[in-house]
């Protein structure tokens, strides 16, 4: 019996699935079957709804039927079926945790058919899954339900950004982490919202506010989630973008060949023409202008009041019920905002004290996250008494080698934002332990006493200044800043510009048989000289200022211009004759402030404000650019070193494995360095050299060796009679022999490869 109720229903399958091709091919024709099978429907639907929990096997499969005919076949019968929508999502709503499993995965296919066939639009399909998804207690179901949702908001903005449909689904989301924050259904709009971020469907401010209420969630498994997003959503998504464009290129020349000498088919057609559409989207999507994606952390409109909910609410209060693993995470988004944006959360740093030991656990993300909330404007007396914590619990003569590398390190990054928490009795027992036998130890000594030549050399003794900070201080061009000093603005390389332009004068001048510099006896101009009035700053000093004969500048006030009254300068040099101590003074002041103004003309560069950049200037400019990275990568540079250190982890974190890593720089062993060696490289039996490698595999492929290699093996009397004759050899053959060498190495051996 049971037999031929599986036969007859197979039979019902092939007999509505011929009928969908029937009626979709000739619509009119079928009209009044089509209106038999929907009053079946009504019919089977009322029976159904009866009992949908204890419907029996052969109701719930007519029904599953009837509802895949009719979503086939509505856009052909718009009229009738103008309900059929409701009907589906009503039965699904108020029915889903009861229904058989394929009769739900039916209705759901529907739903998403009669979508693709624009009968009801995105916003009806989402806001009806939508619900279902957060509130089912099938496993099943929610991952069916996630997908159809992804898929449908990525279809919706395939051509153009779908701005309407993704703010009703914005502010859903933001509805179901708000009206209740207890509750875990925040969960699944924390993961849409980062699923649409990665896939960069939406890249403005509004998801980030929606993960920004998730952050602030009384549910550990939300918070985790928007602070997740946070700290590696944007890694993801420069990681997908970098997996698409790295998409396999097709040939479609050797497609074309391949379909011209073939047997011909459509199968083949088809595939060629998809072939020819894909190529023209990569074409269209390589030429596209890149978009301006910028980071979540950027985007945030208050990172001030963010940043103090978070620590207020998770961090400080003391009936938060976050697990440590779960603190760390809060604490390096708090951190990372105040690094970031260099915000002030003063009670932050006095909450640090209690976390920085070394029997703590997890403490070097502690000492990371401390490194990361430290900027510029944060205060130095707020710094200080966590500086001397470190200094205290980690870097002693009895802590061990691991630990007091650890603490060196997280000093030097503290002191690399915030020069100025550093005291100078500090420093100098610090760099003490640059002496220490522990690699590690010594390494992380040396790092903090590099950075505070640059920073602060005047707070290290004599001896160990260097010689470039002790030159840089008697210049003074190696002054330390006051707190809350910020560098000028400019444009990026311009020093490079103005070096390499001077560099080019200089070229022409001795070019054309003149000096280098411009004498004092030259005319102004001569030589193409581009200053036009002959001022030189060297000339600038009191005795011309004084002299009554000079053509210099005359100081005249504003209110002063234009009269006939003589001019105050003249006043005061006919009292400086009165009065000579006076003159003393006055030559001192003006001699101070003349050297003044020539340290501020000489940091000023010229090219910023008096000439216009050509597109050839910013050519030159960019390649100069380029080359000063490469030589700082090569190690060739080394200027502004401490600030590109403190700007280091500007967009990327700092993590506890940096802390930790002077303490990996141990002495190892010979067995460690050997499998350091072989690791990665599983094909080697035994570490070789690269000449051993190269050899062997000479052998094993049948290659002979070269003549070099073969005289090494001769036996010694074989080669006697050669080093005799080499020891005969007269003046004249010697000399012929070393001239060959000289001209074979001239046109590049016996090949002559140059």
């Amino acid at each position: 019996m049971g037999k031929r109720k599986v036969g007859a229903l197979d039979k019902l399958d092939a007999d509505l699935a011929s009928l969908q091709f029937k009626v979709r091919s000739d619509p009119k024709s079928y009209q009044d079957e089509f209106d038999r099978q929907y009053t079946a429907y009504l019919a089977t639907k009322e029976v159904f709804l009866d009992s949908p929990a204890t419907a029996t096997r052969d109701v719930s499969q007519d029904f599953h039927d009837k509802i895949d005919f009719i979503a086939h076949v509505a856009e052909c019968f718009k009229t009738e079926t103008k309900d059929f929508p409701d009907d589906l999502k009503t039965i699904l709503t108020e029915h889903h945790a009861v229904l058989d499993a394929d009769v739900r995965e039916k209705l759901v296919g529907s739903l998403v058919l009669l979508r693709r066939k624009e009968l009801i639009s995105s916003e009806y399909l989402l806001t009806t899954l939508f619900p279902i998804l957060v509130s089912t207690p099938s496993k099943s179901l929610r991952a069916l339900l996630y997908q159809k949702i992804v898929s449908d908001l990525r279809n919706a903005n395939s051509r153009h950004t779908n701005h309407p449909l993704n703010r009703t689904i914005q502010n859903v989301l933001s509805i179901i982490i708000t009206s209740d924050r207890s509750s875990s259904k925040g969960i699944w709009a924390v993961r849409l919202t980062r699923e649409m971020w990665r896939r960069q469907i939406w890249t403005d401010a509004k998801p980030v506010e929606v993960m920004k209420e998730a952050c602030l969630s009384d549910n550990a498994k939300v918070i985790v989630g928007g602070t997740r997003f946070f700290l590696g959503g944007d890694k993801e998504r420069e990681e997908m973008e970098d997996d698409s464009s790295d998409e396999e290129t097709i040939d479609l020349k050797k497609m074309q060949h391949q379909q011209g000498i073939n047997k011909k088919t459509k199968k083949k057609a088809k595939q060629y023409k998809a072939a020819v559409d894909k190529v023209k989207r990569q074409e269209r999507k390589k030429n596209a202008p890149h978009p301006l994606n910028f980071s979540a952390l950027h985007l945030l409109h208050d990172p001030q009041g963010f940043a103090e909910q978070l620590f207020q609410k998770h961090l400080a209060n003391t009936k938060a019920k976050l697990t440590l693993e779960n603190k760390l995470l809060v604490l390096q988004l708090v951190t990372r905002l105040v690094g970031l944006h260099k915000l002030t959360v003063m009670s932050l740093y006095s909450w640090f004290i209690k976390f920085l030991t070394p029997k703590q656990s997890s403490v070097t993300s502690f000492l990371a996250s401390l490194a990361q909330a430290t900027h510029n404007l944060v205060p130095p007396d707020a710094i200080e008494p966590l500086i001397m914590k470190i200094a205290n619990e980690f870097v002693s003569e009895a802590a061990a080698a691991e630990v007091a590398a650890a603490g060196l390190n997280a000093i030097r990054e503290i002191c690399a934002r915030q020069p100025l928490a550093m005291t100078e009795t500090l420093l100098q027992d610090l760099v003490q332990y640059r002496k220490s036998k522990d690699k590690g130890v010594m390494m992380a000594a040396k790092g903090l006493l590099s950075l505070y030549r640059e920073v602060g050399a005047e707070l290290l003794k004599k001896r160990d200044r260097g010689k470039e900070a002790v030159m840089g201080l008697r210049s003074g061009d190696l002054a330390q800043r006051k707190f809350g000093e910020q560098e000028a603005g400019g444009i990026e390389g311009l020093e490079l510009l103005e070096k390499w332009k001077e560099e080019e004068r200089k070229k022409k001048r001795v070019a054309m048989g003149l000096p280098e510099e411009v004498g004092s006896d030259e005319e102004p101009g001569a030589a193409g000289e581009e200053e036009d009035d002959g001022f030189k700053s060297e000339d600038w000093d009191v005795e011309s200022v004084d002299s009554s004969d000079s053509g210099g500048w005359i100081a005249v006030s504003s209110d002063e211009e234009g009269d006939d009254k003589p001019p105050p300068a003249k006043r005061q040099r006919k009292a400086s004759s009165e009065a000579p101590q006076l003159v003393d003074a006055t030559a001192d002041a003006a001699a101070a402030e003349a050297g003044s103004a020539q340290a501020e003309l000489q940091r000023m560069s010229k090219l910023a404000t008096t000439t216009i950049l050509t597109p050839a200037d910013l050519v030159k400019l960019q390649e100069l650019r380029l080359q000063a990275s490469v030589d700082k990568t090569m190690g060739g540079n080394k200027s502004k070193h401490a600030q590109q250190l403190a700007a280091r982890h500007a967009d990327d974190p700092l993590t506890a494995e940096q802390i930790e890593l002077p303490a990996k720089l141990r002495k190892t062993t010979k067995e460690e360095r050997l499998a350091m060696a072989k690791e990665g490289k599983p094909n080697r039996e035994e570490h070789k050299s690269t000449q051993a490698i190269r050899k062997s595999k000479k052998e094993a492929e049948g290659k002979s060796t070269s003549n070099k290699e073969k005289a090494r093996k001769k036996n010694f009397l074989m080669t006697i009679g050669k080093a005799k004759q080499k020891q005969k050899r007269s003046l004249v053959q010697t000399k012929k022999v070393l001239q060959a060498h000289i001209s074979r190495s001239k046109k590049g051996g016996r090949t002559g490869n140059f």
